[in-house]
């Protein structure tokens, strides 16, 4: 099974994400981590990335599709994945759809969390306090404000794309 998480920042997906992987077997691939992963090395990318996530701006499609696609080839994804962060752009969202069909594949279903702006920004402060030292430096209000502006401009438009593939109900 191959699953989408999407919603804005802060909207828990990435928790949800792991109880489907502790309960069903699937792999949860978070960008977020991914990236974080990068910065963290120090390399000439997670440089970049860094740059990038301290402002809030989105990483660019062509960095994003290389990773997913590296990932999802990855034994631990064999039995099917749930992307957390992916696809942000209609353009990653194509490139993701042209990518499982080299195999005969495609996304299984689509999550949608929708959470009140308000409780997003508790959430985002109760995390960095709970955090302390080892916060994420993205992880304020500051960032959260651009970043949700990012997710309703950007992000956001991607539903209906996966909405006009889903199967009609019934």
């Amino acid at each position: 099974m191959k699953l989408i998480m999407f919603g804005p920042p802060g909207a828990g997906k990435g928790t949800q994400a792991a109880r489907l992987e502790e309960r069903y077997g699937l792999k949860q691939l978070s960008t977020g981590d991914m990236l974080r992963a990068a910065v963290a090395s120090g390399s000439d990318l997670g440089k970049e990335v860094k740059a990038v996530i301290d402002s809030g701006d989105l990483v660019s499609d062509d960095i994003m599709v290389r990773m997913i696609e590296a990932r999802i080839a990855e034994a631990d994804c064999a039995k099917g994945f749930i992307l957390d962060g992916f696809p942000r752009t209609e353009a990653q969202a194509e490139a993701l759809d042209q990518m499982l069909a080299k195999t005969g594949e495609q996304i299984d279903a689509v999550v949608v969390m929708e959470v009140d702006e308000d409780e997003l920004f508790k959430r985002i402060e109760n995390r960095a306090k709970e955090a302390g030292d080892s916060a994420r430096a993205d992880d304020n209000a500051e960032t959260l404000r651009k970043r949700l502006g990012v997710y309703k401009n950007e992000t956001a438009p991607v539903l209906p794309f996966y909405e006009a593939r889903a199967p009609a109900e019934r």
